[in-house]
């Protein structure tokens, strides 16, 4: 059984919103049985219609958790989770697009190769009107070489992945702490807990790269936490070394450079 999670809240365009709902329902090869969807706080009256014209369409197969205030995709996500029915459990982004097999795919890799708990794959970066703006992000596919990229940055695309449910048995958790690197800290939990970790060689989703990207200023509390946190645990208990150290203070620099500095260094090593 495979299960859909996926968080809303009131920024997201309703045409967005639509557009990944129809990606991972109307044109994907595999449907999913159940699509959980936590409204993150409430929602402005064009998301509720959208969601309303889902649930129509989908009936029982859409589960709708109901939040009474934004508690952020780290929050919102482990809530969802608690619902989930399914086996496999493959996240999406509102604003992202699936590729038709992503998820036929990522189920028939994981059912070949039983020893993986998550799953990613490749993507391509699209505008706001969907154009293709990089046409391939590539990443390491087998479990060493995974462990060996965190020690730069996130191992797997997280709206790419599919888990498996002993994932979250084996003490994962969406932790809302880290509210900028929810993703790094999701898969630094992984590491310490011996999950295994793979990404395949099909690029399956298109990800929503917005033309204020490089403008956004960085938030200095979560940036600074997010290098603390690099520094002192993650290049600490996963024995990274000199190296990372450097590599994580360079990142700190690049976030909080100008923007036109921020898109050269972004697209020299995405």
């Amino acid at each position: 059984m495979l299960s859909v999670l996926m968080s809303v809240y009131h920024k997201e365009r309703p045409e967005y919103f639509d557009q990944a709902m129809k990606s991972i329902w109307d044109n994907q090869s595999l449907k999913p049985d159940q699509i959980v969807l936590v409204e993150d706080g409430p929602l402005t009256t064009e998301l509720y219609d959208v969601i309303k014209n889902w649930k129509v369409k989908l009936g029982e197969v859409l589960d709708i958790i109901s939040l009474e205030k934004n508690l952020g995709t780290g929050g919102a996500k482990s809530i969802g989770l608690e619902k989930c029915k399914g086996d496999y459990i493959a996240v999406m982004d509102t604003d992202d697009i699936s590729n038709p097999e992503r998820f036929e795919k990522q189920i028939k890799f994981l059912e070949k190769n039983t020893d993986i708990d998550a799953l990613g794959c490749f993507l391509e970066e699209i505008n706001e009107k969907n154009e293709i703006i990089k046409d391939s992000v590539l990443y390491p596919q087998t479990h060493d070489s995974l462990r060996k990229f965190f020690s730069k940055r996130d191992p797997i695309a997280h709206p790419t992945t599919m888990f498996r449910r002993r994932f979250f048995d084996k003490g994962v958790k969406y932790l809302p702490s880290l509210v900028m690197a929810e993703d790094t800290l999701l898969w630094y939990q992984a590491f310490l807990n011996n999950c295994k970790l793979a990404n395949i060689d099909y690029i399956g989703l298109r990800f929503r790269r917005s033309s204020d990207f490089y403008k956004r200023r960085a938030n200095w509390k979560k940036t600074i936490g997010l290098l603390k946190f690099r520094l002192f645990h993650i290049n600490r208990d996963l024995n990274y070394g000199i190296k990372a150290d450097i590599y994580a203070i360079a990142y700190f620099l690049m976030s909080i450079s100008p923007s036109f500095v921020k898109k050269i260094l972004y697209k020299l090593f995405r």
